[in-house]
């Protein structure tokens, strides 16, 4: 029988099933020459990784100084946290934390009304001068 991997899984299994993996953030620190790769190969010595990301800006695809490895018990991303943390890796001292869940954003706000003139208000206050 084949086991099954997180990668067959639809969507919405993977994202149940992610709440039972533990995550460590290393925040900020990391050089902005080290890669999901590296990330991977200076924490795999401490348990099963599932997944080791390096967080990167989406328009210039360089890297933000930080990153996300996932583990599959607690226990090894606890290891890892007491392992890694204020060490160096590509030259920087990195600082390993456990990741919090992210918080709920706002709703987006709603463009201003344009009148009939096609001009739009402005509800600023204050003044400039």
């Amino acid at each position: 029988m084949r086991e099954s991997r997180l990668e067959d899984l639809p969507c919405q299994a993977r994202k149940d099933e992610r709440k039972e993996m533990y995550q460590v953030n290393t925040s900020p620190g990391l050089s902005r020459l080290t890669t999901d790769e590296k990330l991977k190969e200076a924490f795999s010595p401490f348990g099963q990784l599932l997944e080791a990301k390096v967080i990167t800006d989406r328009v210039s695809g360089r890297s933000k100084g930080f990153g996300f490895v996932t583990y599959t018990t607690l226990e090894e991303a606890e290891k890892a946290r007491e392992g890694m943390n204020a060490k160096f890796l590509d030259g920087w001292v990195i600082f390993v934390d456990p990741a919090k869940p992210r918080e709920p954003r706002p709703p987006p706000q709603q463009e201003p009304e344009s009148s009939e003139t096609g001009f739009r208000t402005n509800k600023t206050i204050g003044w400039c001068g």
